[in-house]
């Protein structure tokens, strides 16, 4: 749900030297609901929460506002190799925490079945100060989520980008959906988690903000109202770190698999390029309407590319394949010119052939009508050595269908 990881806010800057650097690194933050193997429960990790908080859980091992998640964060990478193998080892390290209490991770954004109620707050003045600030929206945060930073290197360049973001980030949702169940129910979406998060008065994509001083005025008037303390709690779909030179994404659902968290982040670098320098050429800000644009994210949120979105510049709807095509069309060029569009075009046609992490999800739920093989799907599919990583989960079968 939160880091403290975010970066200084940097002076404004259009510099030429500085442009080759926008999108030249990336990384990624995950989090991670905590399960008992046996049940596939959500389980507290008090051991492996302790030890994160007190850096001892390894380098890229974080705690979260509840002792049932971990958060993991790659270090900075410029290549997608290197994301990828960053990834695997940050999951593995979270895996060996989490080993502390006997649990293992689910990588998706919402349990099958656990209640906000199993989950408690992490012992610590960071999460004690947003209970405190948000009540029970703090307390009832059972959700995680999948944080792309993309180097960015002056605030003006982020703030360019950002306010030219706001019609890719329905697709970009659309494609990373792993959310379909809360308390026990199927909500109909593949990313409910969008629904819970969009409760927070801060939170989807904020109205253009102009240049650097126009972000530091809205800030300023958030942190005035009590809102937030600073722009490190901005929920926003996509903010400028307050601590790191980089534009962060934050709109996605945790991707289940290794190749979507890949794919996820492979997407949003290249944006961020397309984007800057059609800042830098002058392009105007796309204009569109809060309302169309909320209508968009609701949509993607709700069937994923299981049905038609909404395009919200168009004002239609359209297939969700056709959708995806549309932001690869735009991404071509730069992808080509990095050396990744076979690997991202390799990844998005098995995205479509395989669907999200909560079309699987529902599948085996309609299949099966066991709650405890969704949980154990999304185990297996997170491993960090891939489905079929050593450690086992013991919650299925006739044993487990008996504990239900």
């Amino acid at each position: 749900m939160d880091t403290d990881g975010q970066h200084p806010v940097r002076q404004g800057s259009t510099r030429t030297q500085e442009r080759g650097a926008v999108g030249r690194t990336l990384g990624v933050e995950e989090e991670f609901h905590l399960v008992d193997p046996d049940t596939l429960e959500v389980a507290p990790g008090p051991r492996a929460s302790a030890a994160a908080l007190a850096g001892e859980a390894g380098p890229h091992v974080h705690p979260e506002i509840a002792t049932t998640q971990l958060e993991t964060a790659t270090g900075v990478c410029t290549s997608l190799a290197q994301l990828r193998a960053e990834l695997a080892g940050a999951r593995a390290e979270a895996a060996a925490a989490a080993e502390r209490d006997g649990l293992v991770l689910l990588p998706a954004s919402t349990h099958p079945w656990s209640s906000w109620h199993t989950m408690p707050v992490t012992p610590g003045r960071r999460y004690e100060a947003m209970v405190e600030r948000w009540a029970g929206l703090a307390q009832q945060q059972d959700i995680c989520g999948c944080h792309v930073h993309v180097g960015v290197p002056d605030l003006d360049t982020a703030v360019a980008v950002l306010d030219r973001t706001r019609p890719y980030l329905p697709v970009l949702l659309a494609m990373t959906g792993s959310s379909p169940f809360h308390d026990g129910v199927d909500t109909g979406y593949e990313s409910w988690r969008t629904l819970w998060w969009t409760r927070f008065p801060h939170a989807g994509a904020p109205e253009p903000l102009g240049d650097a001083d126009g972000y530091r005025r809205v800030l300023a008037g958030l942190v005035a109202s009590g809102v937030v303390e600073d722009g490190s709690h901005l929920y926003w779909d996509v903010r400028p770190s307050a601590r790191l030179p980089t534009l962060e994404f934050r709109l996605a659902d945790v991707c289940t698999t290794l190749d979507d968290a890949v794919l996820h982040a492979a997407l949003v670098r290249s944006l961020v390029r397309v984007l800057a320098g059609r800042a830098w050429r002058g392009e105007p800000v796309p204009e569109l309407r809060p309302e169309q644009l909320r209508a968009a994210r609701w949509r993607a949120a709700r069937s994923g590319l299981s049905a038609p979105l909404f395009d919200p510049l168009r004002g239609e709807l359209v297939d969700p394949g056709a959708a995806v095509g549309a932001l690869l069309a735009e991404l071509e060029a730069d992808l080509a010119d990095a050396g990744e569009w076979d690997e991202v075009t390799a990844r998005v046609q098995d995205l479509l052939g395989r669907g999200t992490s909560a079309a699987r999800q529902r599948s085996t739920w309609l299949r099966t009508g066991d709650r405890r093989a969704v949980a154990e799907q999304v185990v297996r599919e997170g491993r960090p050595g891939g489905p079929d990583g050593r450690r086992r989960v013991r919650g299925t079968g006739a044993a487990a269908a008996r504990r239900g």
